[in-house]
């Protein structure tokens, strides 16, 4: 059933939603696509946050949605393979990073038919760390693709972004759900939606487990994650594209990958990160996605982040409802 708003004129965006509702959408790679499901599920109550903020995967989502097509990113989610996404990545032995951000950023500009955070509809905000400071950065203005692609530069995998003379990276590393981003740009009052809750010590390892039996339900030939990726990868690197995708995804299981040693150690940073910004500056409204099933890296499996993001929001509904009366 959906919640019966009466949004006074002042506080519309040009689209109609509502700029005292602030959300902030978390960091956490795959998993944001939960994120998807999150605004769905609120939209179908009738809150329509007018103030969005993310950092990294939330970035890229929270752009989506401030521009109004979060139904068209949520298609091409549902449907992205895992083949399909190591297309989008090129690996690269310069520049900061082990990938080339290349054709993934052409791909994203489908989403993104604005070119500055000004002109979306919706007011939109996103974090990134100045890595020689580790100050947070807020990026408010300017060139919205350069904005997110700062915000989701995870460091030794996506090479820093320089903007305004800084060296920007993931803004997961200073505040992994920008609840105070949200508060600055008016918000008053903020949804967050944190997806580091459940992660530390359930990460990579049982993602490659599931990617092994997903291989034998798609009837996939090739042996191994590393073999279907290898083959996929830069022509340029051939002599070397096979030790580095060894030591970036790892080659059997009693030895972790590069992805998995970075990403496990981000995954406790952020959880700790996460809970002292929140306890400083808490939200009035937390929706946390349980997504520990889900790997780092395992971007083909939208069907089950969106469907917990949904869920998350109609199990918290009670609270929602009470904080859109004190509106």
């Amino acid at each position: 059933m959906t919640i019966k708003r009466n949004i006074p004129k002042q506080f519309q965006t040009s689209d109609g939603a509502d700029i005292r509702i602030g959300l902030a959408l978390g960091s956490g790679s795959a998993r944001g696509w939960s994120h998807i499901g999150v605004i769905q599920e609120l939209i179908k109550m009738g809150i329509e946050p007018g103030i969005v903020t993310g950092t990294s995967i939330g970035a890229f989502v929270g752009a989506v949605y401030a521009n109004n097509q979060i139904d068209l990113l949520e298609d091409w989610t549902r449907s992205l393979t895992w083949k399909e996404m190591i297309n989008y990545i090129e690996l690269s032995v310069i520049g900061g990073g082990f990938i080339k951000t290349d054709k993934l950023f052409k791909f994203v500009r489908n989403f993104m038919d604005r070119e500055t955070i000004e002109s979306l509809p919706r007011h939109f905000a996103t974090v990134a760390t100045e890595l020689y400071t580790g100050r947070e950065i807020w990026l408010q203005k300017g060139k919205l693709l350069d904005a997110i692609h700062a915000s989701t530069a995870l460091p030794g995998i996506i090479a820093p972004v320089k903007l305004n003379g800084q060296w920007l990276v993931d803004g997961g590393l200073s505040n992994p759900v920008p609840v105070s981003l949200c508060r600055a740009l008016g918000a008053k009052v903020v949804i967050a939606v944190n997806l580091n809750g459940d992660i530390v010590g359930k990460h990579t390892r049982k993602q490659t487990l599931s990617i092994e039996n997903t291989q034998k339900q798609r009837g996939n030939d090739e042996s191994s994650l590393l073999n279907r990726a290898s083959a996929l990868f830069n022509n340029n690197l051939h002599k070397q594209k096979d030790i580095l995708l060894s030591q970036l995804l790892g080659d059997n299981l009693d030895s972790p990958g590069m992805f998995e040693v970075i990403a496990s150690s981000v995954n406790i940073m952020q959880d700790r990160i996460t809970r002292s910004r929140m306890a400083g500056d808490p939200p009035d409204v937390t929706l946390s996605p349980s997504l520990s099933q889900l790997g780092l890296m395992e971007f083909d499996k939208a069907d089950i982040a969106i469907e917990e993001g949904r869920a998350c929001v109609r199990q918290m509904r009670p609270a929602l409802e009470r904080l859109m009366k004190n509106l």
